[in-house]
This record gives structure tokens, C-alpha cells and sequence, in this order.
């Protein structure tokens, strides 16, 4: 579906993006399109952004080694009873460092002035690829998180050719990504209308049984801290009830036909 969405977008101004987001977000022509997408308005044009990383500072020729003299013979200290002192705190086994953090914040190496590079320094160049998606109308770059870890795997997509400038986020398949304000894969009706403080609007299922975030009605997942918007695709478990559910109709995510249906969150989008 995720390939469908962006797809779309490319093909003609990336017009689904929106439809995906859903949420008023404002999205423009990344720079990777703009040759192949002359004709877009001008609500969708990206403006450029560049992440500026200095160079640093030479560094000096390593000097010859010091003349290595023959160590003085240490005095065996007298023997102590183990249980007699405890182990000096300065000596103590360390901690095990914490486990690298999987929340995507507008924000960081996630703002929209961000770039492959930032991703790199705080996730190690070694724990990413970059790759190029081919759909119709453009060619899209992409990083991608821990792409031999489905559940730490992150799709990153730059609107400039040279890696910069976040595009669009995806959080799908296993990933145990978290989005902002506690959005994550498989929550329910319920828990989405608890995070968005109200209920909210949403299309019927598709062909593939999945309905997607239309409005969140001035909720609190319509206004994001750092300026990105969210979208959301929830699927349905039982495709014959889901069919009775037209795409082309909105419904309010406490619609009892909706809530007999017991979608939860298959995937997340965010995007500036």
C-alpha cells in the first residue's frame, strides 16, 4: 500500500500523500521530482534545505613513542578477606548501555531540516542503506533504518537529491517504531481516540481491507509538536464485513458498523 501511496504522489504531484495524511498537512514537490513534475502548484513546492556539518580540524602527525623503560617490581599487598571491603564503586561493573531508541520525533534527526547524515550520528552509518525507489513519475531516495531487522526497520524519504530534507516517514510491516504522541502499529479504535482526545474521521476499507484517517476533527493528532502531520491506514480483520463499508464514504470512528469490525493501525506516515 505504502509503495501506492507515494506512487501516486510522484505520478501526479503526489497528490495521494495527502490523501494518506489526510489531516490538512500541507505537502510539497520534493526535490527530486521537480524535473519530472514541472506543472505543480505552487502549495506544492518544496523549498530546499541543506544541513551544513563543518569540516573538522586536521589533525596533528603522531610523534615517536616514548623510550620504554623496565617497570619497578610492585610489593605484594597483604592478603585481605573477600568479604572484609566491599568493591569500590569506582570499580564496579558498568551498566549496559541502553538500547538505541525507537520513537520518531519531528524533531532531531527526524526535523525537517534534517539529513542522512544526522541519521548516521545518532544511528550509526553501519545500522542504514540507501536506496532508490522507482515509481511512477520520479525516482524517491530513501534511508533505511535497520533494514535487516523488521522490527526496527524505518523508511526515511529525503525531498533532495543530495539527502536532505525529511520528506516522509514510514513505520509498517513488524516495526516497532513509535510515532509522536504514542501512535504505534496495532492500537485500536479506541486507543486512537483516546490519544487524539476525540473521535475522528475516516474513509470505508479498500479492496485491500484497509480504511484510512481522513480527519482527526481538530484533535490533538491534528497539531503535532515540530510541525509534522500524521496519517494513519488501519486494517480490518474480516474482509466480507469489511466490504459492507463502501471507500468512498466517511464514517466516525465510534460508528458501531466501524467498531464491529476491529481494525487496528497497520500503518503510520509522517510527513512535512
Amino acid at each position: 500500500m505504502r509503495r501506492l501511496l507515494i506512487g501516486a504522489r510522484l505520478g501526479g504531484g503526489l497528490a495521494m500523500v495527502a490523501a494518506a495524511l489526510a489531516v490538512g498537512m500541507t505537502v510539497v514537490q520534493p526535490g527530486w521530482a521537480q524535473h519530472s513534475q514541472p506543472n505543480l502548484s505552487p502549495d506544492e513546492q518544496l523549498a530546499p534545505s541543506q544541513m551544513v556539518q563543518p569540516m573538522p580540524g586536521a589533525v596533528a602527525e603522531p610523534g615517536p613513542p616514548p623510550p620504554v623503560s623496565a617497570p619497578k617490581p610492585t610489593p605484594k599487598p597483604p592478603a585481605v578477606h573477600a568479604a572484609a571491603s566491599p568493591v569500590p564503586a569506582s570499580v564496579a561493573k558498568p551498566a549496559r548501555p541502553a538500547g538505541i531508541r525507537t520513537v520518531v520525533e519531528c524533531s532531531g534527526p527526524f526535523a525537517k531540516d534534517s539529513g542522512m547524515l544526522a541519521l548516521a550520528v545518532a544511528y550509526d552509518s553501519r545500522n542504514m542503506i540507501f536506496t532508490h525507489e522507482t515509481v511512477p513519475g520520479g525516482e524517491a531516495n530513501v534511508t533505511v533504518l535497520f533494514p535487516n531487522d523488521p522490527r526496527r526497520r524505518l523508511e526515511v524519504w529525503w525531498s533532495n537529491p543530495d539527502r536532505t530534507g525529511t520528506y516522509l516517514i514510514d513505520i509498517t510491516g513488524k516495526s516497532a517504531w513509535a510515532g509522536p504522541d504514542g501512535l504505534r502499529l496495532g492500537l485500536t479504535l479506541e486507543q486512537l481516540e483516546k490519544l487524539n482526545h476525540r473521535p475522528f474521521k475516516m474513509k470505508g476499507f479498500d479492496q485491500d481491507d484497509v480504511a484510512k484517517v481522513s480527519s482527526w476533527d481538530d484533535g490533538a493528532l491534528a497539531s503535532l509538536a515540530g510541525g509534522c502531520k500524521a496519517g494513519v491506514s488501519l486494517h480490518a480483520g474480516a474482509h466480507a464485513a469489511a466490504t459492507e463499508l463502501p471507500a468512498k464514504d466517511e464514517y466516525s470512528s465510534n460508528d458501531p458498523a466501524m467498531r464491529a469490525l476491529k481494525p487496528t493501525v497497520s500503518e503510520i506516515l509522517i510527513g512535512y
